[in-house]
């Protein structure tokens, strides 16, 4: 997450390609386990509001008709001094730069004698709820953004006075294990609700958080991670819960590279390398991807998102999901907000909160273009133009193929669909444009060619069935 806003970065896409583009089924990377959201800070909100109006939410989010997400990341709050004897008061909430009421959290203990107070988080766990029940396939992860206020150096939730030193005690690595450990186990026997990985940062190799910052926040350096590491891991095989430690949800690939060569031996703990992926390069996601494979751990691209301006930054957003998917190739791509105030580029869906008012944005259907077609257990192919993203079925009789312009000119691919085999000649197609969103047709192949012709600042789906 972040407490500024990325400026857009630009891209242009070629015009006329040179020569054809061939898609090969053979050529296979990862195999698809999900798409997905973090629930803060939207659930913290939309969880107060009436069923109706949150069940469509839900609805949105989780049908295969919708937006197809079955990845959820939960965030356990921490927390800030209920009598902000170390903060500004709803310092969060500061006009111009903080993030709102909605990121100010309440912990699930007040105080360090106080006893769990299970309702502190009702209206997130609310949504948790709904989504269980309409995605019965949905996995859940844990994470923290900090500990609680009385675990930490400055006693606030949203940093260390100096945001480049550890914010928690390393007298509390203890105590702040069994809090998640404590969370986790309520979520299993009282809710019903098992997160499968827990992931005790976010983001913490930054200076992003200071005390009466914006949003909760907790800086840890790469070698204080392993140290709390090594107390989580011994305490989370003893909880007899069946959950798996994840890390380092760092903001960069750059910082993520970082902590895989401090961590060393240490990523024997965990089952999952988390990575986000606001400042990323394609060789930094490459060499993720590699010493991941190389350790055994599934990797995630765990949160990402964007500021930029209208349907050219949606579509810039959607070049770095493409990006990712084809370098760092991480079996999930997790969003970081589904619905959100006065913005149509880090959602989407656009709400006012006291309202309970929404509405999808043409961010909603460029990001559903994929997820939509995309579907869990499909393997991405290697294809060689960055402005495609390719995949395949499990039973092999269907290949989507989305193609990006993201120039304000035409443009026009021509793919070569010949090593498929008999490919049924009709092909279902789904646009969204200026004009269009995710509006339905069908294009004709020209012999085993697929020609496709995009219109500026667009994006096609291709859904593709072979005859067997």
């Amino acid at each position: 997450m972040k407490h500024f806003t990325l400026s857009l970065f630009l891209f242009i896409a070629v015009s006329v390609q040179a020569g054809n583009v061939t898609i090969d089924p053979t050529r296979r990377n990862q195999t698809l386990e999900g798409w997905g959201v973090s629930l803060c800070w939207w659930a913290n909100m939309s969880g107060r509001w009436t069923d109706e109006r949150l069940d469509t939410l839900v609805h949105w989010l989780t049908s295969p008709e919708g937006l197809n997400y079955n990845i959820f990341r939960y965030n356990i709050p921490g927390g800030d001094d209920p009598q902000w004897r170390h903060c500004e008061l709803h310092h969060m909430a500061k006009p111009g730069s903080g993030k709102g009421l909605r990121a100010e959290m309440a912990g699930f203990k007040a105080y360090p004698d106080s006893p769990y107070d299970w309702q502190a988080d009702s209206a997130q766990i609310r949504v948790m709820l709904k989504i269980r029940a309409a995605r019965p396939d949905a996995i859940f992860e844990a994470f923290s953004n900090t500990p609680p206020w009385w675990m930490t150096v400055s006693g606030c939730c949203a940093g260390h006075d100096d945001p480049s030193k550890d914010n928690l005690r390393t007298d509390q690595y203890t105590a702040f294990s069994q809090y998640l450990i404590d969370v986790c186990r309520h979520f299993r026997d009282s809710l019903g609700i098992t997160f499968r990985t827990l992931e005790p940062f976010n983001e913490p190799y930054t200076n992003y958080w200071n005390r009466s910052g914006s949003q909760e926040g907790c800086h840890f350096e790469p070698a204080s991670q392993v140290a709390l590491l090594k107390v989580l891991h011994p305490l989370l095989l003893r909880s007899g819960l069946a959950m798996q430690l994840s890390a380092s949800d760092e903001t960069a690939t750059k910082a993520s590279l970082r902590d895989l060569e401090v961590y060393g031996d240490a990523t024997r703990m965990l089952g999952q390398w988390n990575v986000h992926t606001y400042k990323a390069t394609n060789s930094e996601r490459r060499a993720i991807r590699e010493l991941t494979r190389q350790k055994g751990l599934r990797l995630w691209m765990s949160e990402s998102g964007d500021g930029g301006r209208g349907l050219h930054g949606n579509l810039a957003m959607l070049q770095r999901l493409f990006d990712d998917m084809r370098y760092l190739q991480p079996v999930a791509w997790v969003d970081w907000q589904y619905a959100e105030e006065f913005t149509d580029q880090w959602n989407l869906v656009r709400t006012r909160w006291t309202e309970q008012s929404y509405e999808r944005i043409p961010n909603f259907y460029v990001r559903q273009q994929v997820t939509r077609f995309i579907r869990q257990g499909y393997t991405f192919l290697d294809v060689d133009d960055e402005q495609t993203l390719c995949a395949l079925s499990p039973d092999e009789r269907e290949v989507v193929l989305v193609r990006l312009n993201g120039s304000r000119e035409p443009s026009h691919t021509v793919y070569d669909l010949s090593s498929l085999g008999a490919v049924v000649p009709t092909i279902q197609t789904y646009t969204t444009s200026r004009r269009q969103q995710l509006e339905p047709s069908t294009t004709t192949l020209n012999g085993h060619l697929l020609e496709a012709d995009l219109l500026p600042l667009s994006v096609v789906t291709y859904v593709i069935n072979i005859q067997q």
